[in-house]
């Protein structure tokens, strides 16, 4: 791709445009801004190649006469005549080789750390020997290319989430590992297995993988909290009862108070889903009244009763 067009100007642009074209699109590309794209990371080592080549002047008058190509690399029409030089030296310059390779042109192209100081923020541009990317002796910069993310979906039981129990995960090589599922987990969640990825010239990609929650037969999720219905007995509900109520942790004894209605909420504390500091919610116990149908003694009973007096509504307004 022409060098002019890849850095978004025209030919003929000043040093200043060209400057400002380069800067503007490092900003957006820069590797440190990009690191789940492997595309952008890529374009950044294009674009910086070519604002190498354009702001040395004597290789830009060489590109634009057609002498070198985008790479800086020499245009030669055949051997033993015409063309551009294969091998020895250009008139006025020592040495062999390429110019653009070791041995040939400049020693490696113009020092570009003034025009990414403070562009990154300070620190950001400057690692090592005053390149902005850590090439002390001012060479071109170039940003290996890591390998490719490789995405992956993980179904999750309802249980195994509360509890936060290791999850089994065959990758694309395929290797198992065991996944240690982060506190507060949600629906939804990204977990980033570093170097787990694609290989590529800058080293692995990472696995990126998704979490999706299982819902659950009885169980349902309100925020770090759990809810259940529990059905109880009208006996259990009249008379109170002692009751085997199961949780994420295993099933555990409830205490169901005397008088018991439906609706009521009983709380069993740290039967939950863990937050972000790893503290567990709790278990929202709900009591649901069980009356049996059809049963003619509770009938018999009911019609009889003169304990049931005033109006439950009374409260609602009707």
């Amino acid at each position: 791709m022409d060098l002019y067009a890849q850095l978004g100007v025209k030919r003929g642009a000043s040093e200043a445009e060209i400057k400002k074209a380069y800067r503007s699109l490092a900003k957006q590309l820069h590797p440190d801004r990009n690191k789940d794209n492997p595309q952008a990371a890529e374009r950044f080592s294009k674009i910086t190649q070519a604002y190498d080549l354009l702001s040395d002047a004597d290789k830009r008058a060489r590109y634009d006469r057609g002498e070198i190509d985008e790479e800086g690399n020499p245009k030669f029409g055949g051997f033993g005549g015409g063309g551009g030089s294969y091998g020895g030296a250009r008139p006025g310059q020592g040495g062999g080789g390429f110019e653009g390779f070791p041995g040939g042109g400049a020693a490696g192209g113009p020092d570009l750390s003034d025009l990414f100081e403070g562009l990154f923020g300070g620190a950001t541009g400057r690692r090592a020997g005053g390149s902005p990317f850590g090439n002390s002796a001012g060479a071109r910069p170039r940003a290996a290319v890591k390998g490719a993310d490789v995405a992956y979906r993980l179904t999750v039981p309802f249980i195994d989430a509360a509890t936060l129990s290791p999850q089994r995960v065959t990758l694309a090589d395929g290797t198992t590992i065991e996944l240690k599922l982060p506190k507060g987990v949600e629906d939804g969640a990204k977990i980033r297995l570093a170097g787990k990825g694609e290989a590529g010239p800058g080293g692995k990609g990472d696995a990126i993988v998704t979490v999706s929650i299982e819902p659950h037969r009885f169980f349902t999720r309100d925020g770090q909290n759990v809810r259940l219905d529990l059905p109880v007995s009208l006996k259990e509900a009249v008379l109170g009862a002692k009751v085997k109520v199961p949780t994420p942790d295993g099933a555990v004894m409830l205490s169901v108070p005397k008088g018991a209605s439906s609706g009521k909420v009983l709380r069993i504390k740290g039967r939950g889903f863990s937050d972000k500091a790893g503290t567990r919610g709790d278990l929202l116990v709900t009591l649901m009244v069980d009356l049996p149908a059809g049963d003619a003694e509770l009938e018999r009973f009911v019609e009889g009763w003169a304990g049931a007096a005033g109006n439950p509504r009374a409260g609602l307004g009707v």
